[in-house]
């Protein structure tokens, strides 16, 4: 191991491993990973272009999606292109400081779609029950601050991740079995006493993860009971459709994080190593590809915006 000077035991670099133990099948395994980065890339900052461009899509509902997709396509940025270089090029070396601004922006993206989802569950919440006081309730004040907010508490739950990792001794080498630098992956090469991370870890997931949670399921609780209420059934079904692509966002969201979160503590020798390595990147991956996809097929605005810009668009060229 490499050492910053003789009295630290902190590495100047770690090694990205990728998969183990399907190192030659990289280039195969890499082919679907790039094809769904880039339909993230491509779907979302579309659907950043679209709501910015169309006055139609200039609503709090719309500005909460193109803050998702801000997350997301941020999100899957700060790890796929490195780990595209492990898998072509066997650019496996990251620098400390490197891996741990990694470490960072990955979990907090992460907690900051978790907060996203949440404030789009409360945005219909006011839009069904409260649907005449909409648009003086989410006031573009009002939805700055709580995107604030949300950026904010994701940015201070997280710092603590990096103190708590410089604070280690690594004295177990500086070979990470993953394809990007996660919190626990670099724990566990310390020979010191990680417990604190590991408690931290949960407490991180419960300040977010169950915050979260636990407005969103508070949201559809009076949303449900709401729209049952209503006499008409066709009033009942427009309603209650509004919510369909968040519903479908929140699924392609929690469940890999659940699947992740119970596999990689709770699975322990009974799942493979490389089905670990699978899943952790589908959980950071996934949502940014289908989101999108989602919106684009359950929302008719947007479906109705993309025809409009692209025959726009192709008016623009003809007049060339």
């Amino acid at each position: 191991m490499h050492r910053a000077n003789s009295t630290s035991l902190t590495p100047r670099y770690f090694i990205l491993n990728g998969i183990p133990g399907l190192e030659a099948s990289h280039i195969w395994i890499s082919l679907p990973f790039c094809f769904m980065y880039i339909i993230a890339l491509v779907g979302n900052c579309g659907l950043i272009y679209l709501i910015i461009h169309e006055e139609a899509l200039h609503r709090p509902m719309y500005y909460f999606l193109a803050l998702l997709s801000l997350t997301d396509v941020s999100g899957c940025t700060s790890f796929v292109p490195n780990m595209l270089g492990i898998f072509w090029f066997s650019l496996k070396e990251i620098d400390f400081d490197a891996c741990l601004v990694q470490m960072f922006f990955i979990h907090m993206l992460t907690g900051m779609e978790s907060g996203v989802l949440m404030l789009m569950a409360l945005d219909r919440y006011v839009a069904i029950c409260y649907p005449l006081r909409y648009s003086t309730i989410l006031t573009n004040t009002t939805i700055s601050k709580v995107g604030l907010a949300t950026f904010s508490r994701s940015v201070l739950v997280m710092i603590p991740f990096t103190f708590l990792i410089k604070r280690l001794p690594f004295c177990r080498g500086n070979l990470i079995h993953h394809t990007y630098c996660d919190h626990m992956s670099v724990a566990k090469l310390s020979c010191g006493n990680i417990k604190i991370n590991a408690i931290y870890g949960l407490i991180a997931a419960i300040l977010i993860g169950g915050f979260d949670m636990f407005w969103i399921s508070m949201s559809y609780t009076m949303i449900i009971r709401a729209v049952v209420s209503l006499s008409s059934a066709d009033a009942r079904h427009k309603a209650f459709s509004t919510c369909t692509s968040h519903i479908c966002a929140i699924v392609i969201t929690y469940v890999p994080a659940f699947f992740n979160f119970f596999t990689h503590r709770f699975g322990g020798r009974t799942i493979p190593h490389h089905v670990h390595i699978f899943i952790a990147n589908l959980y950071l991956l996934l949502p940014p590809t289908l989101n999108p996809i989602v919106y684009g097929v359950k929302t008719k605005q947007i479906r109705e915006g993309v025809i409009k810009l692209f025959f726009r668009e192709k008016d623009i060229l003809s007049m060339r």
